[in-house]
């Protein structure tokens, strides 16, 4: 039977500050129960609370709560990275649809640091074919794509790094903010960590994921038009 969300606890916070100091095997094999108890267990009881909603927005979702299906890995793969710590200070869940290129699709997601929770909508790395499909929509349908970025109201904001040099002039400024991106997400940054202990996490993320679904449709309709030879764009 599936354990219910009551919320996190301190101890899990706790434990990812002490995971950024220690970053030790030999400390974290002996603090693993912890990692267990109050970040991993809660984790899937979140992404199976959340599940139903996630599945109303998209019935082709991955909700298994499991790591590498919805929850991220704690440990690090540092084969071919320049910072050899093993462990992550932070932890996530994303909803996408199952994919060989995940980074390049858009995935809801929420992720929480010591001092810290995210949540919000957009790309982990869009590809620059991605985005160039993505300003195409813009140009064709600049009322209707506005009309949609109306969900990306407050408390979320639109973040990610935009070209120094603009790839087109004369814009309206409200779809340039869009079309210079390399990537995007819309997103919450909220250091009130006190929300995380309370059930009524489940409601606020619920809330926050459904109010973006206008943008996400708008963005799988992108993913569509991957499949679509260029010429007839």
């Amino acid at each position: 039977m599936s354990a219910r969300f009551h919320g996190f606890a301190q101890e899990g916070l706790d434990f990812l500050q002490q995971v950024r100091i220690e970053n030790d095997k030999t400390w974290f094999d002996e603090h693993r129960f912890i990692y267990d108890r109050s970040l991993l267990a809660p984790f899937r009881a979140l992404v199976e609370a959340l599940a139903p909603v996630m599945l109303e927005l998209d019935p082709l979702l991955e909700t298994r709560p499991a790591i590498g299906k919805t929850l991220s890995r704690i440990h690090r793969d540092t084969r071919f990275s320049h910072d050899k710590t093993r462990y992550r200070s932070r932890m996530w869940l994303t909803f996408k649809r199952s994919a060989k290129n995940w980074t390049d699709a858009p995935v809801y997601f929420f992720e929480i640091s010591p001092d810290t929770l995210r949540y919000g909508l957009g790309y982990y790395s869009a590809s620059k074919a991605t985005m160039d499909l993505f300003r195409h929509t813009l140009k064709q349908r600049p009322t209707q794509f506005l009309e949609v970025a109306e969900c990306c109201r407050a408390p979320f904001e639109l973040v990610g790094e935009s070209y120094k040099r603009l790839l087109v002039k004369d814009l309206d400024p409200a779809i340039s903010t869009w079309y210079h991106r390399k990537t995007f997400a819309v997103m919450v940054t909220d250091t009130g960590v006190e929300k995380l202990f309370d059930a009524g996490l489940v409601n606020l993320l619920a809330d926050g994921f459904r109010q973006l679904e206008p943008l996400y449709q708008w963005l799988m309709k992108v993913e569509t038009m991957k499949q679509i030879d260029p010429a007839d764009l």
